[in-house]
């Protein structure tokens, strides 16, 4: 069986299932996924495991791994240092901060002051899991690097969330 005659053969049906998948995302379209679909039975293909099934069952392949897909798919968290230049001029965000009227003797002091929070209140587990969210890791990932499971990830990280809540009413008062 050629690849191109799985394609000819399946192609009318995975674009209707595309279609119906694709609903919720404004950053990529049925196209996306209808070429996402394609390179999941290419890798499958050229790995030999395709030969003996039936449409219906590379079918179902192709809408479990694109539902899969969708599922996964998250906006990564960008991080950006206060010594990147923003314009053609060379201006730093750190001094745009500073020409709104945001003093960075107070912005050190307080970072100085969470940072220090931070090491008196959360364990190095809770410090390694909010490191990793901030880089825009989702629970599953943080769990598979962490050796846990996402379910301990997010309790951890609601342990984090009662902490912070508990510091800004110490603060208040």
């Amino acid at each position: 069986m050629a690849f191109e005659n799985l394609v000819t053969r399946i192609s009318p049906t995975l674009k209707r299932i595309t279609h119906k998948l694709n609903g919720h995302h404004s950053f990529f379209n049925d196209e996306d996924l209808f070429q996402e679909a394609l390179i999941h039975l290419w890798v499958h293909y050229r790995a030999g495991s395709l030969s003996d099934k039936t449409d219906s069952y590379i079918l179902q392949g192709c809408y479990f791994h694109l539902k899969n897909y969708l599922r996964k798919v998250q906006e990564k968290a960008i991080v950006l240092s206060l010594s990147t230049e923003t314009r053609e001029d060379g201006a730093k965000i750190e001094e745009l901060l500073a020409a709104d009227g945001a003093d960075a003797f107070d912005y050190l002091e307080s970072r100085l002051e969470v940072e220090a929070r931070e090491d008196k209140y959360l364990t190095d587990r809770e410090k390694t899991i909010l490191s990793l969210l901030f880089e825009g890791m989702s629970m599953r990932e943080i769990g598979s690097k962490l050796g846990i499971s996402h379910v301990m990830v997010l309790k951890i990280k609601n342990k984090i969330k009662d902490k912070y809540v508990r510091f800004n009413e110490e603060a208040m008062n």
